[in-house]
């Protein structure tokens, strides 16, 4: 099942935004980009409010729209008792935070005091994930464990250079260097990553260029090895190419 069938309900005017919204959520946040990924939960924010305050009233606008006093109109919807707990309180008292990252942490105004950043990128991709999870739950009447593999496969076709599964990641360009597959897989992963790991995650054969490999992208200040060679963190240096890499892709 698509989240295009299990967000029937919603009107095509609503839907087909929402999808494209998240879609650039994850995304942006899959390649680094990570103020366009905060930028895309503000509008995520307005679209999630008009399918919440159409669904109450029963009647939904043909586009997304944007009230006046956000926080205020979100705190109303609480005021809609006979809507689905989630949609009368989680989702209303969420939106106002997620929509606050996307006005006052530096994210669309030129000098905010504080940079965007990953933390805050990792903030808007899990809210944005729960959000899309519980109206597909609602909507569709299906568990949170069906709703979230829905979510999940939507997800997972918009990450073009990267595939993750449990206990695998794979690069899906078989011509990328081994150089910038590295990269790519610690600049996605986080903290530190088991040497071991990275060579299988590759599909390197030879251990010794490997290792040869990873001791010289250590020297260059690209990636932190440690001494005993037993797992690797990518550097600042090291994740900006990786950044740059992955916009040149896209």
């Amino acid at each position: 099942m698509s989240v295009q069938t299990a967000l029937t309900a919603i009107p095509d005017g609503l839907r087909q935004p929402l999808l494209a919204e998240y879609q650039s959520i994850v995304q942006n946040f899959a390649e680094h980009r990570w103020s366009p990924s905060e930028l895309s939960g503000g509008k995520f924010c307005e679209i999630v409010f008009t399918i919440l305050d159409g669904h109450a009233k029963g009647t939904y606008a043909t586009s997304p729209k944007k009230p006046r006093a956000f926080d205020q109109a979100c705190k109303l919807l609480e005021n809609n008792g006979h809507v689905p707990r989630s949609f009368q309180i989680l989702i209303p008292r969420l939106l106002p935070a997620l929509f606050e990252v996307r006005n006052n942490r530096g994210v669309g105004h030129a000098g905010g005091d504080v940079d965007p950043n990953h933390m805050d990128a990792v903030f808007v991709l899990s809210s944005g994930n729960w959000v899309m999870a519980e109206l597909v739950r609602v909507f569709h009447n299906v568990s949170i464990h069906e709703a979230q593999d829905i979510v999940d496969k939507l997800a997972e076709r918009r990450m073009p250079l990267l595939w993750i599964g449990d206990d695998m990641r794979r690069i899906l360009d078989p011509k990328m260097g081994l150089r910038e597959q590295i990269l790519l897989l610690l600049c996605t992963s986080p903290g530190k990553i088991a040497t071991t790991d990275l060579k299988n995650w590759a599909g390197y054969k030879n251990n010794t260029y490997f290792k040869k490999l990873l001791r010289e992208m250590h020297d260059e200040r690209l990636i932190e090895l440690a001494s005993d060679g037993g797992t690797a963190l990518i550097l600042p240096p090291g994740d900006k190419i990786a950044s740059e890499f992955i916009a040149k892709r896209s």
